[in-house]
């Protein structure tokens, strides 16, 4: 596969995105390197509480053969309790480029996502967007978008994962939301979730979002691989809802599945994105993006270090995206940009890469 140049685009100064969850302090000792290939500025923000919604390989191991294919983007578990857990909203911490962006994206994914007993359906939804300021024709334009957002259920509770860029230029941008979403019927509570593009355009009155485009991770795949299977069950690897159906589709390129378990070997992997709510493009351009291909996933944090972090140093997220190219990667990207490599372009940093590290593969 032809190399792809890297977009670049003006970062726009901005702060934003707090450690949260600061994991052992293992060193990447093989190498560790990984990033997206998509476009724009930015950094990574943070998400809600530590373990809420985000999958661990060992949880999805268990379903990797059985979840039903009408899941969105996870095997749902249910559990004896009604009861739910509370909301836990999503805040920026310091490093992020843009968060208004983030935040402007995050507050709708949360407040289509939640509410209270008896307030489910498009009717209500619509009220929840149109109560952020949003006028009444588009907020029921992406209630309407919303789709596994917004299942049928008595009661509802969102928990953001992260908040990535998918994208960001000048005066439009995307915002990946991978999420975990709780839901109540009757007395059964269900854990499911997955990962959301969201798209902005900059305005008058700051950053506004024009469309909503959910991820819906193809079926289980049966049998499934070997080096899926091995995946789902690794505990050091972090997967989102989105993330892990993505994998037990059976869908996932052989070398980005290598290259998570050979990550793993040395440090933790917190993945944000695999395929399901990735841009099909390289964002602002016609270039195919690696990701819905099954050939790229993105970390946001190392060893429970978000990339995006001014804190987190530097050297742990270059010797991660050096490892994720000894991995097979041909294509890295991160906030830090790299010399060296097998080609002009394996290594890139961009304001969009400011938050994650993308590992791409050829096909």
């Amino acid at each position: 596969m032809v190399m792809r140049p890297p977009i670049r685009t003006k970062p726009s100064g901005g702060v934003g995105r707090r450690a949260l969850l600061l994991g052992t302090a293992l060193w990447c000792a093989a190498g560790a390197t990984g990033c997206s290939q998509d476009t724009g500025p930015s950094p990574g923000s943070r998400t809600a509480p530590p373990a809420a919604g985000t999958r661990t390989a060992a949880g999805a191991a268990a379903a990797s053969t059985s979840a039903p294919a009408s899941a969105p983007a996870s095997a749902p578990a249910s559990a004896p309790s009604a009861k739910l857990p509370a909301p836990a909203p999503w805040r920026p911490g310091p490093g992020e480029i843009e968060p208004a962006v983030k935040l402007a994206a995050v507050r709708l994914v949360e407040a289509l996502g939640t509410w209270p007993s008896g307030r489910g359906g498009p009717r209500n939804a619509a009220a929840r967007a149109a109560a952020l300021g949003i006028s009444g024709p588009l907020a029921g334009r992406l209630a309407a978008q919303a789709g596994p957002l917004t299942p049928v259920a008595d009661q509802a509770v969102v928990r953001v994962i992260d908040a990535q860029y998918g994208g960001i230029l000048p005066d439009t941008a995307s915002v990946l939301i991978p999420y975990t979403q709780y839901t109540r019927t009757g007395s059964a509570v269900h854990e499911g979730g997955t990962t959301i593009d969201v798209r902005l355009e900059r305005t008058g009155a700051g950053w506004a979002v024009t469309a909503l485009r959910p991820g819906r991770p193809g079926p289980p795949a049966v049998p499934l691989g070997d080096s899926a299977r091995a995946v789902l069950a690794q505990p050091r690897i972090e997967l989102p809802p989105a993330a892990a159906a993505d994998i037990r589709s059976g869908a996932v390129h052989e070398g980005v599945l290598r290259a998570m378990l050979r990550l793993a070997d040395s440090c933790r992997v917190s993945v944000s994105v695999v395929r399901s709510g990735h841009p099909a493009n390289v964002f602002g351009t016609a270039r195919p993006s690696d990701h819905p291909a099954g050939r790229a996933f993105d970390v946001w944090r190392i060893d429970g270090r978000p990339v995006v972090d001014p804190a987190t140093p530097r050297s742990l997220v270059s010797a991660f995206m050096r490892a994720a190219a000894a991995a097979g990667s041909y294509n890295v990207g991160g906030p830090v940009q790299l010399s060296g490599g097998n080609g002009a372009n394996q290594f890139f940093s961009d304001a969009t890469h400011h938050d994650h590290v993308h590992i791409g593969f050829a096909g």
